[in-house]
């Protein structure tokens, strides 16, 4: 995780200071109800490396019919300077890995000082992630936890109590899961606001993990009345991040200050111990870009893979 840790902020500060060719992202729905894959490409010029990234999601009968997982990712990279194939790696792992690292840059570069209270909206698989990365850059003392399966919160608590020696409680509402938090990380489906205005202590930073798709939305406009907003990527967020609705209700105004500016330090991020902060993370091209590419280092580093002649003649 520290590994991927620096290699999204690397990259969050090459997109901004622009070093990045990132396209918008293709998305194909299919035919099977709610199924879709994703097309995510990026070029680091500095690196000399194109990413391409597909994810699949949304398949839920697959554990049942094909003994598969409901979404997978599959991860190529290409060598900037002569186009050849170097590298094909899974890609649902480094997703989740670079998600969390996004959440653990965030509270690095954006929460008060002396945050150690965490909460948690949603208890998926990247609420964990996200748990892992922070704990690397936040000495975390406690996580109150709130999501719509209280079996699900229960399994998460158990899971991060069990892991890490973190002290979980089960809210029984968003509310109060959020009432004492320094950071909150919300990371449900987005299909519905689960954090409103009012219910945050001053000085909170909130992490958006979940929406990332035109119409998804977990935050109550009128919480960016008075934040700070800080956000991963300005054109994909206006479009497919959390402040889309914000923008929309003008709320928020242009332009939208990017978080490798405050990295680069171009935008100051918190402004005051007592301002809330928003970070709206939609997911970037870049970011699996860098986690790819240091992770093909290491992976040369320690002999670990297989190795494959991809311009071999067939026989």
């Amino acid at each position: 995780m520290p590994d991927v840790i620096a290699a999204v902020g690397d990259a969050y500060r090459a997109y901004s200071g622009g070093d990045v060719d990132q396209p918008p992202y293709m998305g194909i729905h299919l035919s099977t109800d709610a199924a879709e894959i994703d097309f995510k490409a990026g070029y680091h010029r500095s690196g000399e490396l194109v990413s391409l990234k597909a994810s699949s999601g949304g398949f839920r009968h697959n554990p049942d019919r094909f003994g598969l997982p409901n979404g997978m990712g599959t991860v190529l990279l290409f060598d900037g300077q002569n186009g050849a194939l170097t590298c094909v790696m899974d890609g649902s792992l480094l997703t989740g890995f670079r998600t969390g690292a996004s959440g653990a840059i965030a509270v690095q570069a954006l929460a008060r000082p002396g945050a150690c209270r965490l909460a948690a909206i949603g208890t998926g698989n990247q609420a964990r992630m996200q748990i892992r990365a922070i704990r690397e850059v936040m000495q975390i003392e406690s996580i109150h936890a709130w999501g719509r399966s209280p079996e699900g919160a229960q399994a998460f608590a158990a899971e991060i109590e069990a892991e890490f020696g973190i002290s979980v409680v089960c809210a029984t509402s968003a509310e109060q899961a959020v009432a004492e938090a320094d950071v909150v990380i919300t990371t449900t489906r987005a299909s519905g606001v689960v954090l409103q205005d009012g219910w945050l202590r001053p000085g909170t930073l909130v992490v958006a993990i979940g929406a990332d798709q035109p119409g998804k939305q977990e935050l109550d406009p009128e919480l960016f009345r008075d934040a700070r907003v800080v956000v991963d990527a300005a054109a994909q967020c206006r479009e497919k991040g959390e402040v889309q609705h914000a923008l929309k209700a003008g709320i928020v105004a242009e332009p939208l200050v990017e978080i490798g500016e405050v990295l680069l330090d171009r935008k100051p991020g918190r402004e005051s111990d007592d301002q809330i902060v928003i970070f709206d993370s939609t997911g970037m091209a870049i970011q699996d870009n860098a986690t790819a590419a240091a992770l093909l280092r290491l992976a040369r580093e320690r002999g670990i893979g297989t190795s494959f002649d991809f311009l071999a003649p067939a026989k």
